[in-house]
């Protein structure tokens, strides 16, 4: 392994990445040594290349457990080894809950990059703590970060949560509002009512995604809602798309759903 540590730090690129993804193949396969020393990587962070540190990052979890959290939390501080969004990542992995203040504060950090992976951490590890800063990540300059920002929310699932998504997908500040109807459909049964009463909104724009996100929350109650909308409703949203062709798809997603998940499982 000593050979292996110095092939990690050494000046060449190509021999440290195939030292790491030699580690990482064995790590998978159960080999504890390699799982002890990618566990060296991420508690010793400043000894090795930032590339290495957020490869091993990236298959956290085939060598991480609650014994990183101290070393991620520096690394989540560490502005300047520039490895914050890996380490965010890591602590939603391995759901390490104690590295909410620290995420929380990440959601305004500069990138964007950044920003998506405390959301998406935040979500992970189901912080209520966090709803109000993940609301105002909702009107990030950055659409994928405001789609991570609504993904989290329904991850947290609180009642509050919930309510900040469904504020969020009426007042339609943005042209399109996929990642709202997206994370509202991951709630299924809980949002269905909800969804099918804005089926009937005054705005197409809302009818439009409330078809959407209703097929795929796989509710048995989406269908003749969305049948009657396929063969009434040909309104069209600002981008010139058709309410009933958006009722269509969401017919097509509740059906392949109902495939997957017969009826007898998703009952049981």
């Amino acid at each position: 392994m000593l050979a292996i540590r110095a092939q990690l730090t050494a000046s060449n690129r190509a021999g440290r990445v195939e030292a790491l993804d030699g580690l990482l193949s064995r790590a998978s396969h159960d080999d504890e040594e390699a799982r002890q020393l990618l566990r060296e990587i991420v508690m010793n962070y400043r000894d090795f290349d930032s590339e290495i540190y957020g490869r091993a990052l990236n298959q956290v979890w085939a060598f991480g457990d609650e014994r990183l959290a101290e070393s991620l939390f520096a690394a989540l501080a560490d502005a300047d080894y520039g490895c914050q969004m890996w380490a965010a990542t890591a602590c939603g992995r391995l759901g390490i809950h104690a590295a909410e203040p620290l995420l929380i504060q990440l959601l305004e950090h500069p990138e964007g990059l950044v920003r998506e992976s405390a959301c998406d951490a935040l979500g992970r590890i189901a912080s209520s703590a966090a709803i109000d800063a993940l609301t105002r990540r909702l009107d990030d300059p950055a659409e994928f970060v405001r789609a991570a920002a609504s993904k989290a929310l329904a991850n947290v699932g609180t009642d509050d949560a919930v309510d900040t998504l469904w504020a969020a997908f009426l007042v339609r500040r943005y042209r399109r509002a996929g990642h709202l109807a997206s994370a509202l459909a991951q709630l299924g049964p809980r949002v269905c009512q909800r969804l099918v009463e804005a089926t009937a909104h005054e705005d197409p724009e809302i009818r439009y995604w409330a078809a959407r996100a209703l097929g795929a929350t796989g509710d048995d109650r989406a269908e003749p809602v969305l049948t009657r909308l396929a063969a009434r409703d040909h309104a069209t949203t600002a981008t010139g798309a058709h309410v009933s062709t958006a009722a269509k798809r969401g017919l097509k997603t509740l059906h392949r759903m109902r495939d997957r998940h017969p009826a007898s499982e998703r009952t049981a």
